[in-house]
């Protein structure tokens, strides 16, 4: 074939780079995925600039070296979660709905974000040593705990929760009965012989969870 009708070559599209919120989503996004899949030590910053399709040079400049990127990427996982809770509107509910609506929010999310609970995982392995270079953490729980006191003192209010509770202690309990499953739920499905992962087993554990925190809140 002539050299001039021989077609040019593939090549992966590059995000521009004028567009810096746009830009910095991309890497985020591929930086999650890699630090999910991977972890901390194992990711690679080669992969994440072939993954977001950004130059690897504009990783460094926005974010610094490798460990920056992973403690962005941290803290968008967190501020998304918390962002989600938020749109519940929880104090346009009564108590009950209130509660079931979080609890059931919380392990639907789980299931759509396993990157979420990777990151958590790879945290925990290195016993939060980046979380806590997040200055911002506590700031985006805050409103969590908030909304869950509220929750609480209305239906103590109500008659319709025991007294007692502590907001940090509820959540913790709500998150790890559906963290437990989900990060156990391979060794869970060959030991009781189910498959834990199908979606009907998935929906059965999401009520069994939301009668259970309700069970305990009951007065």
């Amino acid at each position: 074939m002539d050299a001039c009708t021989s077609k040019p070559a593939t090549r992966r599209p590059i995000l521009p780079q004028r567009d810096p919120e746009r830009t910095r989503g991309a890497i985020l996004a591929a930086a999650t995925a890699e630090f999910s899949a991977k972890g901390l030590d194992g990711a690679r910053v080669d992969e994440i600039a072939h993954r977001s399709g950004v130059n690897k040079r504009m990783i460094y400049h926005y974010f610094g070296d490798k460990e920056g990127l992973y403690l962005a990427a941290l803290e968008a996982s967190y501020a998304a979660i918390r962002t989600a809770e938020l749109g519940l509107r929880l104090s346009d509910l009564d108590p009950i709905d209130g509660m079931r609506t979080l609890v059931r929010f919380t392990w639907d999310y789980f299931i759509a974000h396993p990157e979420f609970l990777s990151l958590l995982g790879t945290e925990n392995l290195h016993r939060a040593a980046n979380l806590k270079k997040l200055h911002r953490i506590r700031e985006l729980h805050s409103p969590l705990i908030g909304m869950l006191s509220d929750l609480v003192a209305r239906g103590v209010k109500q008659k319709v929760f025991r007294k007692a509770v502590d907001p940090m202690q509820l959540y913790i309990s709500i998150a790890a009965l559906g963290f437990f499953y989900l990060s156990n739920r391979h060794t869970l499905s060959t030991i009781f012989g189910q498959d834990l992962n199908a979606p009907a087993a998935l929906s059965e554990r999401g009520d069994h969870i939301v009668e259970v925190v309700l069970g305990y809140l009951r007065a």
